[in-house]
């Protein structure tokens, strides 16, 4: 004779529990899959979400969000696409695994950090903390450690009179290509 399933439960309680049928359960469960296959199914012939909408240019009051990921010599995305006159929060992540930095600017710019840079003898791992550019010259420094995340708030100017692009110079990243183009769009308002 089988003594009947005792659950853990029923050794609490002291009473029991019936046998459990477990050829019933299997095609119970095997049912449910089925019926939630022919959900998700139905969900997804219902047609595609549709296209990403256009980014709209964000404001003083209300910044439009861009991230911008740098590892060694590179950064994501491969161009950084703003609108002439907006404001962005910029997110600057560092997926590397040294000091990086983001230098916002025009050429002019680029060139100045990467004469400051370069001018400390000898030069130190990561950014020099005490250079400095001539005060007449624009741009955007953001120095981001590893692992981290620093953001910063830019309106990009109006009618740029040269290309802008953001790089990094720290010692050899700007000559091993760690620099992309800053595309400038008319704000469609």
């Amino acid at each position: 004779m089988v003594a009947p399933a005792v659950s853990r439960s029923s050794r609490r309680t002291g009473r029991r529990s019936s046998p459990v049928d477990f050829a019933a359960v299997g095609s119970r469960r095997w049912l449910a899959g089925i019926a939630l296959l022919g959900l998700a199914a139905v969900a997804c012939s219902q047609g595609s979400a549709g296209p990403t909408p256009e980014p709209i240019p964000g404001t003083v009051d209300h910044p439009r969000e861009v991230n911008l990921i740098a590892s060694e010599y590179a950064f994501a995305p491969s161009t950084l696409q703003v609108f002439a006159g907006e404001t962005i929060l910029l997110h600057v992540v560092n997926a590397g695994l040294e000091v990086l930095e983001a230098i916002l600017g025009d050429g002019r710019v680029q060139d100045a950090w990467e004469a400051a840079e370069a001018a400390v003898p000898p030069p130190p791992p990561g950014p020099t903390p005490v250079v400095t550019v001539p005060p007449d010259v624009s741009g955007v420094r953001v120095v981001v450690r590893s692992g981290q995340r620093m953001d910063v708030v830019w309106t990009v100017p109006q009618a740029p009179s040269a290309p802008l692009v953001v790089g990094c110079h720290i010692p050899g990243h700007w000559a091993r290509g760690m620099k992309i183009l800053i595309e400038v769009a008319a704000a469609q308002r």
